[in-house]
């Protein structure tokens, strides 16, 4: 990598720092039209034009910013791929992505009104999404091929009606007070889950 990559590495690198901490300070009261670029990029030590030649806008920072969230997403993705009863491995997978999102929710926060007001952020996010139904979709088949899943509906539209739970799931936590109990919530979940792709809520 030249020199100069790295400092651009740096530099956007610097951006999205510095867009965290603005948000994590702002808290619940974040917007984005409140964000000024100019006062961003003084705090990541660059100037404002840098900031337009690695984002398009605000709402793109953002979901650069979220992205860095993808990596929890896909460690969840992972365990329901691996070892153990199905019900323990989607407990699993849905802790780890609440848990993710929970020391984040200043992140998600402002990723829910990037998804609101910009068309590239929204595709982005469905393009996402897209990839985790495909893994989820992959799974339910082999759980039926192998005769331990019941026939249904088409395993894309279970993956994705259970991905969409999850979304408003996750979109509830980050709206809820910080000392709101989850544990039964995300249970429901998972019985939610279970029972969609087993039929009965203790799959062998």
């Amino acid at each position: 990598m030249s020199p100069a990559a790295t400092r651009g590495d740096q530099r956007r690198a610097a951006l999205l720092e510095a867009l965290d901490h603005h948000l994590r300070d702002a808290g619940r009261d974040a917007r984005l039209e409140d964000i000024n670029v100019a006062d961003l990029s003084r705090r990541a030590g660059v100037t404002r034009s840098a900031f337009y030649f690695y984002f398009e806008n605000k709402a793109a920072a953002v979901a650069a910013l979220m992205d860095e969230m993808e990596d929890d997403a896909w460690d969840a993705a992972g365990l329901l791929g691996g070892e153990g009863v199905m019900r323990d491995r989607v407990a699993a997978a849905i802790r780890t992505v609440v848990e993710g999102w929970r020391r984040r929710t200043h992140v998600h926060l402002a990723m829910l009104e990037a998804r609101a007001t910009s068309a590239a952020v929204r595709e982005r996010w469905e393009s996402r999404t897209a990839s985790f139904v495909e893994v989820v979709a992959a799974l339910v088949e082999s759980e039926r091929a192998a005769g331990l899943a019941p026939a249904g509906p088409s395993a894309t539209a279970v993956a994705t009606a259970l991905l969409d739970l999850n979304d408003r799931t996750l979109e509830r936590l980050v709206r809820a007070p910080d000392d709101a109990d989850w544990d039964p919530h995300v249970d429901a979940v998972v019985h939610l889950w279970t029972s969609a792709i087993y039929g009965r809520t203790t799959p062998s």
